[in-house]
């Protein structure tokens, strides 16, 4: 990933909260296989943390993935930015944008180390959904877990931080008033992370 030093997330710390907050991901094999997938972060497992996820079993990725070298994306909020809401001119488009980038390796897991993950993910989005343990045995069937040992990381919070602090008003003043998702979505991001704010 290009990644400037003005732009990066510069600790394990910041790139594991941004992991969890945005666990949807895509799996990129050597062979340019993708997946996309929720994954559940054990961030003190390993040096710089482990992914936890499965596939489905139709899905034949897995059968090509273990032992596999992978990339794992992981997309935060992002939306275009208007050179008009600069006050510099002139100014040209661009996109503000948040995403880590992980390297690893796939291992698949063993049926026990695939249903605690599961229950783990279920928890984190549904905390009192229980599903029975008969219908659990019988869905275990048609997924193949898998771990990631996270070997490097990298993070990037491109948020127009590097620019005046009368740009950077200007695009949050825009982003506010937007009546798209996205851009409401960047902009409460760009807020919680005091980036791009010009404050």
């Amino acid at each position: 990933m290009h990644n400037p030093d003005k732009w990066k997330m510069n600790s394990n710390q910041q790139m594991h909260s941004f992991i969890k907050e945005f666990s949807f991901a895509a799996i990129i094999s050597h062979d340019l296989n993708a997946s996309h997938l929720p994954l559940l972060l054990k961030e003190k497992e390993g040096e710089n943390g482990t992914l936890y996820g499965h596939f489905a079993r139709t899905n034949h990725h897995w059968k090509f993935a273990d032992g596999a070298k992978v990339l794992v994306i992981f997309s935060g909020p992002h939306a275009y930015i208007s050179p008009t809401w600069y006050k510099a001119a002139p100014a040209v488009p661009t996109w503000n944008y948040s995403a880590v980038h992980a390297k690893g390796v796939i291992q698949l897991t063993d049926l026990d180390t695939t249903l605690k993950a599961l229950d783990e993910t279920v928890k984190k989005y549904e905390a009192n959904l229980t599903i029975p343990e008969g219908f659990k045995s019988k869905l275990s069937k048609g997924i193949v877990g898998f771990k990631i040992n996270i070997e490097s990381l990298q993070g990037k919070d491109k948020l127009g931080q590097h620019r005046s602090i009368e740009d950077q008003l200007g695009v949050t003043s825009a982003l506010s008033k937007a009546d798209n998702p996205e851009s409401q979505l960047l902009y409460q991001y760009m807020v919680s992370k005091n980036l791009g704010t010009g404050s």
